[in-house]
């Protein structure tokens, strides 16, 4: 089976994360696949993108089930894969939507926050722990959707938060259940053709703080410190207990 399904229906492309099993959570090839299918998005007169989940869960993160067996060099590559996806989501040149459920966790909360609306069912929980084990990854973005003070507290405190208060910080746009989705979606869409495919461009590109560069500059800084492997394995072998 695929770990993600591409979809295309005139103008819009779904994208929909296809590894329930694991709870969507996010290993090297999963990365890969989304990039691969946001990167054709971005380029092939897609008008409008939404970003779902299969199974009960939208993404529990960053995949550690393999950190036995990988290197720092891999994990940090890894990390460098991740960031490349999040910007590419973040600087669509157009509108997207991504629903959330069940758990968004570590850098599923990301792929989440990178787009620029944001449905959540009213029971989906959201976590940002990356700084729990030294990486530095969308601070800015975050900061972005729900200012500086605010990003720093979620993030200084790793702890969960839930739908409604993602709500009343700006990490969601808003909460809906899923039997309403569809009609989201439909909304989304006839806004989303609102402006000429010019005019969007240039509303996407003045409208979304580019801060790519320094972004990155910053990862891959916090992920080239010694001992990201055992920093990571103490923060699973702490979730486990």
């Amino acid at each position: 089976m695929p770990l993600v399904t591409v979809g295309r229906t005139g103008d819009t492309t779904r994208i929909t994360l296809s590894r329930p099993e694991k709870a969507n959570a996010l290993d090297a090839e999963m990365v890969e696949a989304l990039l691969d299918a946001v990167s054709a998005a971005a380029t092939d007169g897609t008008r409008f993108l939404i970003l779902d989940a299969d199974g009960r869960h939208f993404c529990a993160g960053f995949d550690l089930s393999d950190l036995d067996s990988v290197s720092e060099g891999d994990l940090t590559l890894r990390f460098v894969r991740i960031e490349t996806l999040l910007q590419t989501l973040y600087h669509l040149p157009f509108p997207s939507l991504a629903f959330a459920k069940g758990r968004a966790m570590g850098a599923g909360a990301d792929l989440f926050c990178a787009c620029s609306r944001r449905i959540a069912a009213p029971e989906t929980r959201f976590r940002m722990p990356g700084l729990a084990f030294g990486i530095v990854l969308g601070t800015r973005r975050l900061a972005a959707r729900i200012g500086d003070e605010a990003a720093r507290r979620i993030q200084n405190e790793t702890r969960t938060f839930d739908a409604a208060e993602a709500v009343d910080l700006g990490f969601a746009t808003e909460t809906a259940e899923e039997d309403d989705w569809a009609a989201r979606i439909a909304e989304a869409e006839n806004t989303a053709a609102t402006l000429s495919p010019e005019a969007t461009e240039a509303l996407f590109a003045a409208t979304a703080r580019d801060s790519r560069a320094q972004d990155m500059a910053d990862l891959a800084a916090s992920a080239s410190r010694p001992g990201l492997k055992a920093r990571i394995l103490a923060y699973r072998d702490g979730l486990a207990r």
